[in-house]
Parts: C-alpha cells; sequence; structure tokens
C-alpha cells in the first residue's frame, strides 16, 4: 500500500514523495554487514552489500532478464504518511554550510573533474533496483567519476532505510536502462554504501545521499536454454562519470535536474511513466524542512518531479553535447509550495565538505578484478 501524502497549508511543504517507507522485518538475503569509520574526523558510515563473488553471483542471479522485464511494475520509492506539521516554506538567499564544515567550505571546490566514457558519449544516468523485506523497489542515480572508475550517486534513501536499521538487498544499478528490461551500458552490483553518520543515526534529511561502490558489471547472454553473465568491465570506463563540485552555493539560475519521475501529482495525475529519463532546469534557492532535519536543504524550481525521481543528480555547467558536468546534489524532497494540483520544486541536501568525505570513502574502495 502507497502510504498518502502530506496535505499542509499553502506555502508549506506538501508530501515528501520521494523518501521510502519503513518496513518490518529484516531484507532477505541480505549480506549487509554495518562498519563505521572510527577516524575522528571522519563523519562516513559505510555498509558492506557484497563482498565474495558469491555474494556477487547471488545478487545477479536475482536480476535475471525475466526479473528486469518486470522493473516497470515495481514500486518507485515512496514516503511514509508521517505528519510534518513544523514544515516551513522554502525561503530564497543563500544557501550556508552546516556549521560542521562551515569553516572549511566557503569556497567551491571540485571533488572530481567530468570524465568521458572510452567509447560514445557519457550515459551517466539510470536507475537502482533493490528490495526492502519481500519487495522490489526502484530509484534514479547517476555514475560519478572517480579513481576507482565505480562510483553511483543516489539519494541514501535509496540505499538504506534509517528508521529500521537495514541496508537494501539485491541492490544494483543499470545505466541507460531499457523500457522492457533491456541493460545496454551492464548490470552493476552495489558493493558498499558509503554515507554520513547522520543518515543511518537521525534519518536526517540535511544528508540524503548515498555514494555507493560498485562490481565490475556484467550482461546477460542467451547460452542454449540458459543465461550467462559476461563480463562488461567497469562503469565508468563504459558509460563515463559526472564530475563531483562541492560547497556550491545557492542562489544559482540554471541548474538540470533529471530523474525517472514516475507517481501522480497532488491532483491525482500522472503525467510521467518512469520509463523515460526526464530533465528540470531551474533555479535554486534555500529550503527549510525542521521536521525532517532539513535546515541546509537546496531547492529548485520549476520541477514538478514526482516520486521515481529520487536520487536522480543535479548537474552545474551541464554540456548536452557531451551528456556531461558537475553533479552538485540529489534529488531528495518533492515540495508542492503553493498548496496547488502540481508539485512545482525539488530539494537536495547541501553538498558541502562533509559530503566529499563520503566520496572520497567510495572512490577509494577496491572490488574484486572480475565477479563472473
Amino acid at each position: 500500500m502507497i502510504p498518502r501524502a502530506r496535505h499542509l497549508a499553502a506555502a508549506a511543504l506538501s508530501g515528501a514523495l520521494l523518501m521510502l517507507p519503513a518496513f518490518a522485518g529484516v531484507s532477505a538475503a541480505s549480506v549487509a554487514t554495518k562498519i563505521a569509520d572510527t577516524s575522528a574526523a571522519s563523519k562516513v558510515y559505510k555498509v558492506m552489500l557484497t563482498k565474495t563473488r558469491a555474494d556477487v553471483q547471488q545478487v545477479a542471479n536475482y536480476w535475471k532478464p525475466e526479473q528486469l522485464k518486470k522493473a516497470d511494475s515495481y514500486s518507485p520509492a515512496t514516503p511514509s504518511s508521517k505528519p510534518a506539521p513544523a514544515a516551513k516554506a522554502a525561503s530564497g538567499g543563500a544557501v550556508n554550510a552546516p556549521s560542521t564544515a562551515a569553516a572549511s567550505a566557503l569556497r567551491t571546490s571540485q571533488a572530481a573533474p567530468p570524465a568521458a566514457p572510452n567509447k560514445g558519449t557519457a550515459r551517466t544516468m539510470g536507475k537502482v533496483f533493490f528490495r526492502f523485506g519481500s519487495k522490489e523497489y526502484w530509484c534514479s542515480a547517476s555514475s560519478v567519476a572517480a579513481k576507482n572508475h565505480s562510483v553511483v550517486a543516489t539519494a541514501a534513501h535509496c540505499a538504506y532505510d534509517a528508521r529500521q536499521g537495514n541496508a537494501a538487498a539485491y541492490w544494483i544499478f543499470v545505466p541507460n536502462p531499457g523500457a522492457n528490461g533491456e541493460t545496454p551500458d551492464g548490470i552493476y552490483v552495489g558493493s558498499s554504501i558509503s554515507m554520513h553518520e547522520d543518515w543511518p543515526g537521525k534519518n536526517d534529511y540535511d544528508y540524503d545521499y548515498a555514494f555507493v561502490t560498485v562490481h565490475r558489471g556484467f550482461t546477460w547472454q542467451k547460452q542454449g536454454a540458459k543465461y550467462v553473465a559476461k563480463d562488461v568491465g567497469q562503469l565508468q570506463d563504459n558509460v563515463g562519470g559526472l564530475g563531483l563540485e562541492l560547497s556550491r552555493r545557492s542562489p544559482l539560475s540554471k541548474i538540470y535536474a533529471f530523474g525517472y519521475a514516475a507517481g501522480p501529482q497532488p491532483d491525482g495525475s500522472q503525467p510521467f511513466n518512469g520509463v523515460a529519463l526526464q530533465p528540470c532546469v531551474g533555479g535554486t534557492r534555500k529550503a527549510v524542512a525542521p521536521a525532517l532535519d532539513l535546515n541546509f536543504g537546496v531547492q529548485l524550481a520549476p520541477c514538478n518531479f514526482s516520486k521515481g525521481a529520487s536520487g536522480g543528480p543535479w548537474v552545474y555547467n551541464w554540456q548536452a553535447d557531451k551528456r556531461l558536468g558537475n553533479l552538485i546534489g540529489v534529488n531528495s524532497l518533492t515540495w508542492n509550495t503553493d498548496a496547488k494540483g502540481e508539485f512545482d520544486a525539488v530539494s537536495s541536501p547541501y553538498f558541502s565538505v562533509v559530503t566529499g568525505e563520503a566520496y572520497r570513502h567510495a572512490a577509494a574502495q577496491t572490488t574484486p578484478t572480475n565477479v563472473t
């Protein structure tokens, strides 16, 4: 059952429709192990998803072509119905870094430049598929340039349910997915999640982002009556990677947001089907929602994204010919600030230097040279 959206007064946050619901029980077949980084200066929380070849093969075998063909019937990430009576309207003005990073985040910094694929034009955006309990879900995501060529950026709620303390099971990234389960650029099994500790610890939406290190990709090939996995190499080599820019302060006049929006609007209309990648182009301003611990959010408007767009990238300096630019945020919450029939904005956590810590942790992870 998809929970109801919130109905708040005009100019208030309405229906944070990109959150995951809470689930009872333990994720099936989860091999996740929680490992907190013990460095005093670090706020990174790492969760192992798969480590051994057997772990990876278990996940791969779940996502056979017949399972991926059902992808359109899976549920995009949806919220709980927990009310947010203290939610405030988005306000204009500059977005400042959280106090823990304020001294270091006064200057924009580039953690990674964009990277083109080995062949062709970049195809960095796609969907992540996963399970909580016995049900499949999906979100949007993107490949990010990294020294290990194997990092995916998405919303933290698309990888870890903070309220239940469970990592997603059977987590994969499929860049450029086809409408009938096709995986032209491969399937990439999640290896580990790197996120800020205040997401699993507090369900704090100032940190609703995650960088997932993935294993080498594979595609399924039919051999007789069976499917055989064929190694296709590393993610970044195949599709390229968005750059990562930190401490980019608002207001900004032109940011591109992308996502596979699918859910209905507040008035019940459903303009998106979840199959086609959708863009939003708008300016940014500060967003605050105290009930969700969102104190340093960045809101992009106009944008009528609905559930399914969760985790999709915000790109600064988008180069349409190369399909590359710099990642400065991810879709986290969708807003109906005028309380009318359509969502009108989407917000992201502010990407500060502490975001860079999580990214660098993910970029430093190693995975087996071959898992097929």
